[in-house]
């Protein structure tokens, strides 16, 4: 074939959905358009103003498909290219996100009869209402010895597919009952795209118990954990799983006059957003370990070997780039915490100063703490500000500062707040380290390391180790581009291997991140302090901080009941 072929990738986030148009054969991007989330996150009501519960997070399904209907055709316009030229389509997404679907692969919450159901709408993956279910299905694993939950290291996170599935058979059976599939929304998305009805091996195997050389656990398993639940493999999680890397479908006629491209094109086997920007960074070999960093941070690393490692949050063979064992971590909340603190936290005078020199509130806040020393607040956080998701893994624990004075200032605790998060990761380092996994080299990529230079200072001089950061603002929507490209093959302009991708399409800074050895000194003494407060408050003396939160929920509820 001749001529330039580009490829679509399409990132769907917590908050909005982008999409990439590429340049299969260099990686160059040709445009890009972000679509808002009309109805956003849903954590505080329904949008017919229903109530929710704490720690629930949910979403409106329609606003995936608006991404597909507005910036689908807005790129190809933007980029001013024959339609002809696309030739795959790629998608990652937020996840564990999962939704409820009719007989006819419909959202139940579609339906007028369930919309005032909370159960009926998405579940987006920071939905942590599950806490309860996960240590249930925990326990039942542990009790029956499972193999597949070394493989999560030891713990079930209340954000995966199945304490979701629990929760809602327990709390809304009827529900349950009228659905026909529970589903992965990167899944419902290639779904609607091809009309194929398949599952990701990415997701399954991260998020749904799956592995390459067992499949799931077995039905007594899910027996265990409730009879009702026996025989859902074949019933409500039906699907073929098939690896990242190879086709979904195909474009169908109706989708593809919708979005102004040809029908039969390539669809991806959808992928977890972070997950997309491993080969976007060219991290395509043992021991690179990758950041993906904004609202939480997800970390993955690439290694030829399976090893049991404390809170992990999967192992999966051929789980990111095929050929080799996929490792994840994470941290749940850091651009979240960030945004916590100045959106309810910051006085009055950082915001007015910000407004009057016309700059952010994040950015005025990054130049007066880039004037600090480490240790020179005399603060240091844990990083909990919406659980512990890696090492520990426990939603119930809550964030921490310690060594406040009456001389403290806003920049002081933001500082505090960007330290917590290093430290954090500094942390899931060691833990890779001490149980034989090789972490070479670290690479960020996200919207943070674009922003933050000082944010990923601190990252190099906790970590002692040299930080590259990705060269794309949208580096997740470039994996699954490449996704893409390999899903159409060679023959029709793409590529047959991710490895080859990366080649071509892979792209990194030149400006890297050096740890500074006396600033390492500092941190290194501030890091003990850490790990001492990460095991009182998360391992010796948990129950502090999970009464704290119990008694938290229980008052909102007789708010809630008093309404």
């Amino acid at each position: 074939m001749t001529g330039k072929k580009y490829a679509i990738g399409i990132d769907y986030g917590t908050e909005s959905g982008r999409v990439l148009l590429v340049d299969v054969a260099t990686g160059k991007e040709m445009a890009t358009h972000v679509t808002p989330y009309e109805h956003g996150v849903l954590d505080e009501v329904l949008p017919n103003g229903r109530q929710l519960e704490t720690d629930w997070a949910l979403q409106h399904p329609n606003d995936y498909l608006e991404v597909l209907y507005q910036s689908v055709p807005e790129v190809i316009r933007m980029a001013s290219i024959p339609p002809e030229d696309v030739i795959g389509i790629g998608i990652d997404f937020t996840s564990s996100t999962i939704l409820p679907l009719d007989s006819s692969g419909v959202p139940l919450c579609f339906h007028s009869k369930y919309e005032d159901s909370p159960h009926s709408w998405v579940k987006l993956w920071k939905h942590h209402a599950a806490q309860e279910e996960a240590d249930v299905i925990t326990q039942i694993a542990q009790e029956r010895n499972e193999a597949f939950l070394s493989r999560y290291g030891g713990k079930i996170s209340s954000e995966w597919m199945f304490p979701k599935i629990l929760q809602i058979l327990q709390e809304a059976p009827k529900i349950f009952e009228d659905t026909d599939l529970f589903i992965e929304a990167c899944d419902w998305v290639t779904y609607q795209l091809t009309n194929n009805l398949i599952r990701s091996s990415n997701t399954c195997g991260y998020k749904a118990f799956w592995s390459k050389e067992d499949g799931y656990p077995e039905a007594s398993f899910f027996k265990a954990v409730d009879p009702r639940l026996e025989n859902i493999l074949h019933t409500k999680m039906r699907g073929s799983v098939h690896s990242i890397g190879e086709k979904a479908g195909e474009l169908t006629e109706a989708m593809a006059q919708r979005l102004g491209l040809l029908p039969g094109i390539a669809v991806a086997v959808g992928i977890i957003d972070a997950h997309a920007g491993v080969p976007a960074v060219g991290a395509v070999h043992p021991g690179q370990l990758v950041m993906a960093m904004g609202t939480s941070t997800c970390h993955m690393l690439i290694s030829d070997k399976e090893t049991e490692i404390e809170g992990v949050c999967g192992i999966v063979e051929d789980g990111i780039i095929p050929g080799y064992y996929s490792y994840e971590t994470g941290q749940v909340a850091v651009g979240d915490s960030f945004a916590w603190y100045v959106e309810h936290a910051v006085p009055g005078y950082i915001k007015q100063q910000a407004e009057e020199r016309g700059m952010g509130v994040h950015q005025l806040l990054e130049e007066k703490a880039s004037i600090y020393k480490p240790g020179q607040s005399g603060l240091i956080a844990l990083d909990w500000w919406n659980g512990n998701r890696s090492v520990l893994v426990d939603a119930n624990l809550s964030g921490l500062i310690v060594g406040f004075s009456l001389a403290t200032k806003p920049e002081e605790i933001y500082r505090a707040l960007m330290e917590s998060t290093s430290f954090g990761t500094r942390k899931i380092i060691e833990n890779y380290s001490e149980a034989g996994i090789e972490v070479n080299e670290i690479f960020a990529c996200g919207g943070l390391p674009q922003r933050n230079k000082l944010l990923m200072q601190i990252y190099a001089d906790i970590t002692n180790r040299e930080i590259k950061i990705a060269d794309s603002k949208q580096t997740t929507a470039l994996g699954a581009a490449m996704y893409a490209a390999v899903a159409a093959g060679g023959k029709n302009g793409g590529y047959e291997t991710i490895i080859e991708a990366a080649e071509s399409m892979a792209k990194v800074k030149e400006e890297t991140f050096v740890p500074i050895p006396e600033n390492v000194r500092i941190y290194d003494e501030l890091y003990k302090h850490y790990l001492e407060l990460h095991d009182y408050f998360g391992r010796k003396n948990n129950s502090i901080m999970h009464s704290l939160k119990k008694i938290r929920i229980l008052s909102e509820e007789v708010v809630l009941s008093n309404i």
